[in-house]
């Protein structure tokens, strides 16, 4: 993939990768003077204050087993987690923090932010406004390359999840409400291979974006359920579960694609639109619906 990089551009981020990590001080054996480095303190943060499966952990960090295995031991001899068998599973293994590693996060937190507000210095305070709304502009990029998309059960609770979101906004957004009873079908029989598929994103292991997709054989397939966490929205989420539908339908031999929306849903007309749907007279009855959508896929 380098090769389709201009080699200044490849410069470039190894240039801003060796500045940040020197920065925040990614390269100390120390990471804040708490005599352990950055990657035992972070995932110390991370369990959280219910504990955290440490397979969920592992794959939220895209830490190899052998390194995470060795960052928990690190912290178990300290005092600060005690790893526990999921009473659900036994093959799995929990992470809780104890009170002294409670502690240990909360002067963790305090000296980040000293760390944080100490990131101006030697920054005129004419510059730092610029230089925000640089950081904002990166953290954002980069916080939309660490979502995957993946097709999913129907019926695993990170969709049921998301499926009750999407109920919920859309009837907090239009102007009569929402009956899923009333609108046409998105059953998990209809959204399970070969009848139809159900695409989610992910964010750090966090589901925040959902897609439906039902199949009809010869005839043009449905989109349904699309629906983005508000505060993912402006990753491109959005667009990339469209096009693994997209993709998906192409790939089971459809050839148009049809969806329907509600007017109070701006955003995802426009991005209909930019995706190459031309609206179309209605081709079904769905009562909520004020805009007909299709697209043939070549």
């Amino acid at each position: 993939m380098v090769r389709d990089i201009a080699s200044d551009d490849v410069a470039l981020i190894r240039r801003f990768n060796r500045t940040v990590t020197e920065r925040i001080g990614a390269l100390e054996e120390s990471f804040l003077g708490r005599d352990r480095p950055l990657g035992a303190s972070r995932l110390l943060w991370e369990i959280g204050d219910n504990g955290a499966d440490l397979h969920e952990l592992r794959d939220r960090l895209g830490l190899d087993s052998g390194y995470a295995s060795r960052l928990v031991r690190r912290l178990e001899n300290e005092g600060l987690v005690v790893v526990e068998v999921d009473p659900a599973d036994g093959r799995r293994r929990r992470l809780r923090r104890t009170a002294a590693g409670l502690t240990e996060v909360q002067e963790l937190d305090r000296l980040s932010d000293l760390a944080a507000a100490a990131f101006f210095d030697g920054v005129p305070t004419g510059h730092r406004g610029r230089l925000l709304a640089a950081i904002a502009e990166v953290e954002r990029s980069l916080r939309a390359t660490l979502v995957g998309i993946g097709v999913e059960d129907p019926r695993h609770p990170d969709v049921v999840r998301c499926f009750t979101r999407y109920a919920n906004e859309l009837d907090a957004r239009f102007s009569g409400g929402f009956d899923a009873g009333k609108s046409i079908s998105a059953d998990p029989e209809e959204l399970t291979p070969p009848a139809g598929y159900c695409v989610v994103a992910r964010l750090r292991g966090r589901a925040i974006g959902c897609g439906a997709l039902k199949l009809h054989g010869a005839e043009p397939a449905e989109l349904k359920r699309m629906w983005v966490d508000p505060d993912s929205r402006g990753l491109g989420v959005g667009r990339r579960l469209l096009e693994s539908l997209e993709a998906l339908a192409r790939e089971n031999g459809a050839r148009v694609l049809h969806l329907e929306t509600n007017s109070a849903l701006g955003e995802a007309i426009e991005l209909y639109r930019r995706a190459g749907f031309v609206e179309v007279a209605p081709f079904n009855d769905e009562p909520h619906a004020h805009h007909w959508f299709e697209k043939a896929l070549s």
